[in-house]
């Protein structure tokens, strides 16, 4: 399925979940998917080729699989649904994935069944951070299904410094996924995910990968709203890490990963409302990249003076204060910073404009993002309340701009 089909075959399952009037959340909740998910699919993103799956979809719609795509074989009666060839899936996939154990067969083996080829899976490895720092759910999922299997096996056969090799490998791996779950707003996912690359990263002898993971643990539980928790994770991982990371001679990435703790318990009282202990966690933020001295990505935090920067402008939206993070935001270059973090950067300035109600500045902000990281702004949380906000603003007068951005996240319904 080439991407022009994908995109007709999108067009005519959103057609038809509209006749129907339903959401996509209500058509998600139908046939077990996310509506991320049907986003996805309804964008042209996702294909759907195998049957069982096209079969869930025009059962979802109230439809035969041959109304939905004309071109699907037909399965003879009483025959069970086979699967067609299978192609790149959104993180459902990858939720399936870590719905159990993914290396059960080396549990009952005595020795492994290939040698691990460990400099592939680094570069493996480096693929799943690069995809997930450009929002490319959909591949980065695809490969966690090979990669993910391959990596716990490692992870479990040959010598012992192997096996800490691959558990570093791992516990890197199980970050990414919970970082990109986190964007998603799959939270629950999220934790699992955070909590097997602590796992990992202990079994591999990397104290300061365990304090990484701590970080996606706190991520996952702010957006889960489980403020506590991730104040005492967070809190937990910086009264721990403090006294190591005194004096002059300190690794470069303790500070990375004592900055990032910072950085998340700024989020935790942003959201809780709580300006002074925000502020001040922003502060301390600020202070540990000033010793650091320069942007660096350790454990892919990319943590330093430019980041904290940003983080400050998402603190100052949360906090309702417009002004601040417009007069933040206005002395950052982002530019060596992933698109990620560069969209991450355009929406919260989106937002802010917002709350001013400068539509057409938010709606610029927005797009830009949306060109960074598609995926990031159609499906975060904040930025699709941020996008249905400027349309009712607007109302009558929304320019079409807005319009196509609403409908691409879903929320012009």
């Amino acid at each position: 399925m080439d991407a022009e089909e994908r995109k007709a075959f999108g067009a005519r399952v959103a057609q038809l979940r509209k006749q129907r009037g339903m959401k996509q959340e209500e058509l998600g909740a139908a046939i077990g998917r996310t509506s991320s998910w049907v986003s996805q699919v309804e964008r042209g993103v996702q294909p759907v080729v195998r049957l069982d799956v096209l079969q869930l979809l025009a059962d979802g719609l109230g439809v035969s699989v041959q109304v939905l795509s004309p071109d699907a074989p037909t399965a003879p009666a009483g025959a069970p649904v086979e699967a067609a060839t299978d192609e790149p899936n959104d993180l459902d996939e990858a939720r399936l994935l870590i719905s159990g154990h993914p290396a059960l067969d080396v549990v009952l083996a005595e020795e492994a069944a290939e040698i691990p080829d460990l400099p592939a899976l680094t570069a493996a490895v480096d693929e799943v951070w690069a995809l997930t720092h450009a929002a490319r759910f959909a591949e980065l999922s695809s490969l966690l299904g090979r990669l993910v299997p391959r990596l716990e096996r490692a992870a479990r056969t040959g010598d012992p410094e192997a096996r800490r090799d691959a558990q570093t490998l791992l516990s890197a791996t199980y970050q990414a996924l919970a970082a990109a779950f986190v964007r998603q707003d799959e939270a629950d996912a999220a934790w699992l995910a955070a909590d097997r690359s602590i796992r990992a990263a202990e079994m591999s002898e990397q104290p300061l990968q365990v304090f990484a993971g701590i970080f996606r643990l706190a991520q996952a539980f702010v957006r889960l709203k489980r403020l506590d928790q991730a104040e005492h994770a967070a809190s937990s991982a910086v009264n721990a890490l403090k006294p190591h990371t005194t004096g002059e001679s300190v690794e470069p990435e303790a500070l990375s990963v004592l900055g990032s703790l910072h950085l998340v318990l700024a989020l935790v009282h942003a959201r809780a409302g709580q300006r002074i202990q925000a502020r001040e966690q922003i502060a301390n933020a600020r202070a540990v990249a000033a010793r650091l001295g320069e942007d660096r990505n350790d454990f892919n935090l990319e943590f330093g003076p430019t980041n904290v920067e940003i983080q400050a402008v998402s603190t100052a939206v949360e906090l309702g204060d417009a002004g601040e993070a417009l007069d933040i935001g206005q002395s950052i270059d982002p530019t060596t910073l992933s698109a990620e973090r560069r969209s991450r950067l355009l929406m919260d300035l989106g937002r802010a404009h917002a709350q001013r109600r400068h539509i057409g500045e938010a709606l610029d902000s927005l797009l830009r993002a949306e060109e960074l990281a598609p995926e990031t702004v159609r499906t975060h949380v904040a930025a699709r309340a941020t996008i249905r906000e400027l349309v009712l603003i607007a109302g009558r007068a929304a320019p079409p701009e807005l319009l196509g951005l609403a409908e691409r996240a879903n929320v012009s319904e």
